[in-house]
């Protein structure tokens, strides 16, 4: 087994962990989340999402919440958009680190349910993403498939069909002179399993050996961290995840969904078996207490409790 010696994560909870929540949750307090996660040093932290208010409430306050947060140095701020009038809001901020991604879902069914739009449409619609990207020079990077392991309306998603939407998009990326670095293979609505991480992520290292990985990866099933773990044993060393297990898709197709898998609990795995993450866990874990509080309810993390911070400072303090 060889894992990597360090992986990236990506900080989706300010973003995904709001856009699920019933209640309203004040601008001042989605301010305070990010700022204390920019104590964290992350690499990537996403803080928002430019879309409609009336289907995703809690984001109708994306320009504000973009005007409020202090940048810390060495950490991107970026944001999600699903069409062009999104991406212009998102450049209007010149505050975010506005990128590019061609993405398409896996399954018709969760596609109509999430976008509107079947397979073939948003494949349409990416031509016009592509020319958004270049009106508002937006450099674009990455191919994403969401629910490309399972899907709550259409059960298990064939690897094989998987491979063929990334060509797919890499070919429409080639036809326009994209450089490609990045595959995100995103288990939105957490259907993953070690053995189908293994089979989906080694098919596409086959065929593309020279791109990097993402993982976004859903602790639905309470398989999170085993599918990380199965992954970086694969040499996936680029990870979603979302500080205290925060967020859920709106168009699951169940209630209460579960969101990514805990920050905190993915950096704690990675110290455990050698693997460096680079972010302040001592820190996060008190940001993950602190997003309860913001939420107002119990979230699914497991390190921020049991008195693991208390332990964790003790051996710190011991080996120092």
């Amino acid at each position: 087994m060889t894992l990597p010696k360090s992986i990236t994560i990506h900080e989706l909870g300010p973003r995904e962990g709001m856009q699920i929540e019933k209640e309203p949750i004040a601008t001042s307090e989605k301010i305070r989340l990010i700022d204390m996660l920019s104590e964290c040093h992350f690499h990537e932290i996403e803080v928002t999402s430019f879309v409609s208010p009336k289907w995703v409430p809690q984001m109708a306050d994306a320009e504000d919440v973009v005007n409020g947060f202090k940048r810390h140095e060495g950490t991107l701020y970026t944001c999600v958009y699903l069409n062009t009038q999104g991406l212009q809001r998102a450049v209007m901020t010149k505050k975010l680190d506005v990128e590019g991604s061609l993405s398409v879902t896996a399954s018709e069914a969760f596609s109509l349910k999430n976008t509107n739009r079947k397979i073939d449409q948003t494949f349409e619609e990416t031509e016009k993403r592509i020319e958004s990207f270049q009106r508002f020079n937006v450099k674009a990077s990455e191919v994403s498939v969401m629910a490309a392991f399972g899907c709550n309306y259409q059960g298990d998603i064939a690897p094989d069909h998987v491979v063929s939407l990334v060509s797919r998009l890499m070919s429409m990326a080639a036809d326009h002179d994209i450089d490609i670095r990045m595959i995100q293979l995103a288990d939105t609505m957490g259907w993953a399993n070690p053995m189908s991480i293994r089979r989906l992520v080694g098919k596409v290292q086959d065929k593309w050996p020279d791109k990097k990985i993402n993982l976004h990866l859903h602790d639905t099933r309470g398989l999170g961290l085993s599918n990380a773990l199965a992954a970086m044993e694969m040499g996936v060393d680029d990870f979603d995840s979302a500080v205290a297990g925060l967020g859920g898709c709106p168009y699951a197709g169940f209630k209460d969904a579960p969101g990514n898998i805990a920050t905190e609990d993915l950096v704690h795995l990675c110290q455990e078996i050698g693997v460096d993450t680079g972010v302040n866990l001592e820190r996060l874990i008190e940001v993950a207490r602190e997003a309860e509080g913001i939420v107002r309810h119990p979230l699914p993390g497991k390190v921020m409790r049991g008195g693991y911070l208390d332990s964790y400072r003790r051996q710190i303090s011991a080996s120092a």
